[in-house]
C-alpha cells in the first residue's frame, strides 16, 4: 500500500472516526484505525465493537493496500506535520512508514484481518432522511436520556420512523421529550428503533445539515450512509415503554412565562436548592409566579415572575435542573406550562411556535414539604 494525502485531508478522515476509537481496551486492534485504499483515495474506519464509523478522504493511490494504524499517535502525528503533502506506505503487514517534507516516521501497525468487519447492514430496503432533521430531533430529544443502568431500556432513545413522519421519545421516568417532524420517505417499512445517545452524537457530528442520508436496519444493527461516510450501531434491545400513558390530556392550568426570566430565576434559586433534590416550590397565581426554596443547614430564598396564567392558584414542586434543561432547548422566547395537580405530570411547550415539527417536554413534580 502506497499513497499520498495532503495533510487537511488526512486530518479531516482521522478527525471523522477517532471519536469511536476506545481510549483503553483489552483489545489492541481496536485503538488501531483501519485504512484501506480505495478508487478515489482511502477509507479510514474506526470501531469499539458498538459504534462504527467509516469515511473516504480523496488521495493519490500508487499501491493498493490496507493496515492499521495506532489511532492516537496517527492523529498527533498528522496535528503537527507541516504543510505538505504526506506519503504513507505500509511495508509487509505491520511497518508503517510516514513522510512529510523533512519529517520522517516508522509506525508498528497491525494486519487487516485482525480488525473486526462491520455488521452486516443492507440498504436495499432504507428510508431517506435529511440530516438536518435528524439533527433537530436529536438535539431536542437525547439530553432527556436516563444514565442510570438500572434500566438499559431508558439508555437509548426511541425513535420511531413512519412514512409521513418521524419521532424521537427520551425519558429517564422523571422527565421527558418528544418531538415529531413530517418527512416524506418511499420504500422503507414503519419500524421502532431504540439508538444509543453516543451513536445520535456521531450522526449529529459528522453528517452536514443539508446532506441526504440512507438509513437501514439489519438484526440489531443500524446503518446510517451518505456518499463518503458511513455510521454503524449496535441497537437497544426490548420493549420501550409505552410513553404516551404519562402524557397528561386533561391539564387544565396554563401559564405562558418568559423563556429567559424563567431560566435567570430558577437558577438563582438553584443556589441555595438542596444539593439532593433540587427542589423548588413555583406558586403560580392569575399575574405572577412566585418562586421560593427551603433547604435546612443552608437558608431560604424567594423570588417571583410575571406570567400569563389561567386557573385556579396552585403550589407545585420540581426539581430546578430538570426545568433548566428543558428550557434550554425550548426553541422560543416564551415557554407554555400546562397542570393539573400538584402530583401530577406538568408539560413545556414552545409557545408561538410557526414550524412543521411539533415538541412536547414533561417533567414529574416533586412532593412539597411544608
Amino acid at each position: 500500500m502506497r499513497f499520498t494525502i495532503t495533510r487537511e485531508k488526512l486530518q479531516e478522515g482521522l478527525t471523522a472516526v477517532a471519536s469511536t476509537v476506545p481510549a483503553k481496551t483489552t483489545l489492541p486492534v481496536l485503538a488501531n484505525i483501519l485504512i484501506e485504499t480505495t478508487d478515489k483515495g482511502i477509507r479510514l474506519s474506526g470501531t469499539d465493537l458498538d459504534i462504527a464509523v467509516s469515511t473516504e478522504v480523496s488521495a493519490d493511490v500508487d499501491a493498493q493496500g490496507a493496515i492499521t494504524i495506532p489511532a492516537k499517535k496517527l492523529a498527533e502525528i498528522a496535528r503537527e506535520l507541516p504543510p505538505s503533502p504526506v506519503k504513507i506506505a505500509a511495508a509487509g503487514e505491520q511497518r508503517v512508514t510516514l513522510d512529510c517534507g523533512r519529517s520522517h516516521f516508522k509506525i508498528l501497525g497491525l494486519p487487516k484481518d485482525e480488525f473486526p468487519s462491520f455488521p452486516a447492514v443492507k440498504f436495499k430496503e432504507s428510508w431517506r432522511v435529511r440530516a438536518g432533521d435528524l439533527r433537530k430531533l436529536i438535539d431536542h430529544t437525547a439530553f432527556a436520556v436516563s444514565t442510570e443502568e438500572s434500566r438499559p431500556i431508558l439508555n437509548g432513545v426511541l425513535w420511531e420512523l413512519r412514512a409521513e413522519l418521524m419521532r424521537m421519545v427520551a425519558t429517564n421516568g422523571h422527565r421527558l421529550a418528544k418531538m415529531e417532524i413530517p418527512i416524506a420517505t418511499a420504500g422503507a417499512p414503519s419500524s421502532d428503533l431504540i439508538v444509543p445517545p453516543k451513536a445520535l452524537d456521531q450522526i449529529r457530528r459528522l453528517f452536514p445539515e443539508d446532506e441526504e442520508l440512507e438509513i437501514a436496519k439489519g438484526d440489531n444493527h443500524l446503518g446510517f450512509r451518505s456518499p463518503f461516510t458511513s455510521v454503524f450501531t449496535r441497537l437497544i434491545e426490548g420493549p420501550y415503554p409505552n410513553y404516551l400513558q404519562v402524557i397528561p390530556k386533561d391539564n387544565d392550568k396554563h401559564a405562558i412565562a418568559d423563556k429567559v426570566a424563567l431560566t435567570s430565576a430558577l437558577k438563582r434559586m438553584s443556589v441555595i436548592a438542596s444539593d439532593q433534590t433540587h427542589r423548588i416550590r413555583l406558586s403560580f397565581n392569575q399575574a405572577l409566579l412566585k418562586f421560593s426554596v427551603q433547604t435546612p443547614d443552608l437558608g431560604e430564598a424567594t423570588d417571583e415572575l410575571p406570567v400569563r396564567y389561567d386557573g385556579d392558584p396552585l403550589d407545585i414542586g420540581f426539581n430546578a435542573n430538570y426545568l433548566l434543561e428543558i428550557l434550554r432547548f425550548l426553541p422560543t422566547d416564551e415557554v407554555k406550562i400546562t397542570m393539573k395537580a400538584p402530583e401530577r405530570a406538568a408539560t413545556l411547550e414552545p409557545e408561538g411556535w410557526s414550524d412543521p415539527a411539533s415538541y412536547l417536554t414533561l417533567v414529574m413534580p416533586l412532593r412539597l414539604v411544608d
